[in-house]
């Protein structure tokens, strides 16, 4: 506990739980109400698993998932993914067919869509850093590409389709964009605002958007600070950028990645940073941290969990961790 004010959304006498481990790199965790399961993604390990609620088992759920990243849920129960493989945004119909969202924008293919949320107008909002360029997470880019420029990587190693599927190299800026239900595109906030942008959440009124603002990639001179930011919604739109928070906590900054509101309207945020530190944040809607959960492990990214959501689950590199709170999540997965 930081602040008194966060004693409220603590249930007493009960402990954080490590649910499962082994995983290479554990991100993206989404609750569906429907199914009453928790979908997350091993990127590095490209398989994505369920957490069974009812049984409490982690089953394989999509091998290959395509270095699978961010996932949520929208208002009609469909999965969105982020997959860092074909560089593209998809979602799952309750008959399990997929549909492709985005894969390019204005002709360009897109870079590796990482984080994704719905809102209640039927739109998709997502961010498109260039981390999936990584070996590891995606697929390199060709030579001469951003993530390639001296042709070190052998772009054709195990490419599955890459070039019919996906892009081959990284040619847009890092940009966040809102997907139309009308099938049409936009950037929502351009890179030169907000560089190598990652987590993003809208607070329980869809009234303000919250985007996370993280690091360079190897390859970058430059990239985000670390940063939270708030934006007014507007419509499509939104305006009125502002520093919500720096992420420092004791002059160490912990830096956010992946981030879900509850109805209280604090964010619940991923901390990579080091031991002591790493874990999650809390801050209430006035960017106040007031709140943390120090872990054993960086945590990438969490969700609300649980029939009555009220689980915080965090994927955190290697593991997945489960703590009860006295709040409920805010919005779908």
């Amino acid at each position: 506990m930081i602040d008194p004010s966060f004693n409220q959304y603590l249930v007493g006498l009960d402990a954080i739980h490590r649910l499962h481990t082994g995983f290479q790199w554990a991100e993206g965790p989404a609750w569906s109400s429907q199914g009453e399961y928790v979908v997350f993604s091993d990127v590095k390990g490209n398989i994505q698993y369920r957490y069974i609620w009812e049984s409490g088992r982690t089953d394989a759920f999509r091998v290959p998932s395509y270095n699978s990243n961010g996932n949520s849920f929208d208002f009609q129960g469909r999965q969105l993914e982020c997959q860092d493989f074909f560089r593209r945004v998809v979602h799952w119909e309750q008959d399990g067919s997929m549909t492709v969202i985005a894969d390019s924008f204005e002709g360009k293919p897109l870079n590796s869509p990482n984080d994704i949320v719905p809102h209640p107008d039927g739109s998709i909002w997502f961010t498109d850093p260039p981390y999936g360029a990584l070996i590891s997470e995606g697929h390199p880019d060709v030579a001469g590409g951003g993530a390639n420029p001296n042709g070190l990587y052998d772009a054709e190693v195990g490419n599955f389709g890459v070039g019919l599927i996906g892009g081959t190299k990284q040619v847009l800026p890092t940009n966040t964009y809102r997907w139309d239900p009308s099938g049409s595109l936009d950037v929502v906030v351009p890179s030169d605002q907000v560089p190598n942008p990652n987590g993003l959440c809208f607070s329980p009124d869809y009234k303000t958007f919250y985007l996370i603002s993280t690091g360079p990639a190897p390859w970058q001179t430059s990239g985000g600070k670390g940063n939270i930011y708030a934006f007014d919604v507007q419509g499509k739109k939104v305006a009125n950028m502002r520093q919500f928070t720096d992420c420092m906590v004791d002059g160490v900054l912990c830096g956010p990645d992946g981030m879900r509101p509850d109805r209280a309207g604090n964010l619940w945020v991923g901390s990579n940073a080091p031991l002591g530190y790493c874990g999650v944040t809390v801050w209430n809607p006035a960017g106040k941290l007031i709140g943390r959960i120090r872990l054993p492990e960086i945590c990438a990214n969490i969700c609300f969990a649980g029939p009555k959501r009220d689980f915080l689950f965090m994927a955190a590199s290697q593991s997945i961790y489960m703590f009860r709170v006295n709040v409920q999540g805010a919005t779908p997965g």
